[in-house]
């Protein structure tokens, strides 16, 4: 029996495979991914998002094609954001740590090599003496050399190894910061706010019949999909709310500025990613600004670190 089971916190996995039993080939077909770190198959980017019904009864299907007994067990339920993003902040928290466990393991065995590799360099006649062909010392001294070939080869690699991890270490240190950046936040916010835009657009849309075209919904279909669409906007509005909490506080704490376009004018004077430059225009969501040639720019308001009037 194969169990596929979704929570918000854990995401869409699948219990009850083993090696060889053939359903690695019909996951791999559904898209499924080997977690190594949870020892079981998985649905990327499932974890807190809602479950992909239609991912999940197609998967489940092909498996009952292949001839296992497959049931599934859904958990609708969804954790707020503020849960969420402590998830998230907690389990980057332990990414790092493993990887600077892991790049200070590599760093040794670089160090154990290079070591290796001087020892065995040490061993090679002095001065760069050549082979002596069919003298006794020919086999000895052939593969002294090659020993030492191998350990600085070994050396190579090894210390390419401990740069590549200490590199991987180093940028998840940033990963959470980089997160929450505040221009990112802004960006967030506004896209949330237009998914949540197209949702209730989506409601109130025409609906569409064969023969006379497009015709205004009745109040009964836009009653049913206000009903399948009130999950989706509920964790919407909660994650606004949660980024639009962040962004207030990034104010508040002076890690961002929240200009507006009503605090902008045009010949003002704006600082971009530490230049200033001299305001064309101001739009709904961007600014327009001067480049020294015949185009201008563009920049949203998250954008402008500072603001003065010439």
């Amino acid at each position: 029996m194969l169990t596929i089971t979704h929570t918000h916190e854990a995401g869409t996995i699948i219990e009850g495979t083993s090696k060889g039993d053939g359903s690695a080939a019909v996951l791999k077909a559904n898209r499924w991914r080997w977690g190594r770190s949870i020892a079981a198959w998985y649905v990327p980017n499932s974890r807190d998002h809602r479950p992909n019904r239609h991912r999940i009864e197609a998967t489940a299907a092909a498996l009952r094609e292949a001839g296992f007994e497959v049931e599934t067990v859904i958990d609708d339920t969804t954790r707020t954001t503020a849960e969420v993003e402590a998830g998230k902040i907690a389990r980057q928290a332990d990414r790092v740590d493993a990887l600077e466990a892991k790049a200070e393991r590599k760093s040794a065995a670089a160090d154990a090599a290079w070591e290796a590799a001087k020892r065995d360099l040490a061993r090679l006649p002095e001065g760069g003496e050549p082979i002596k062909i069919g003298h006794h010392s020919e086999g000895r001294h052939r593969a002294a050399i090659a020993r030492a070939d191998r350990s600085m080869g070994h050396s190579v690699a090894t210390q390419a190894e401990a740069d590549r991890a200490a590199e991987r270490a180093e940028t998840a240190t940033h990963t959470t910061g980089a997160r929450y950046n505040p221009v990112t936040v802004a960006n967030r916010i506004e896209k949330i706010a237009a998914d949540i835009r197209r949702v209730e657009r989506q409601i109130e849309a025409d609906r569409y019949d064969p023969e006379t075209g497009y015709q205004p919904a009745s109040d009964e279909l836009k009653a049913a999909r206000a009903k399948r669409a009130a999950p989706r906007l509920a964790e919407l509005r909660d994650q606004l709310e949660y980024w639009e909490g962040v962004r207030a506080q990034q104010i508040a704490d002076g890690t961002a500025t929240g200009y507006t376009r009503e605090q902008i004018q045009k010949g003002d004077l704006v600082k971009i990613r530490g230049h200033w430059r001299e305001v064309v225009r101001t739009n709904v969501k961007t600014v327009s600004l001067t480049t020294g040639y015949s185009w201008t720019d563009t920049a949203p308001y998250a954008e402008i670190q500072a603001h003065k009037r010439p």
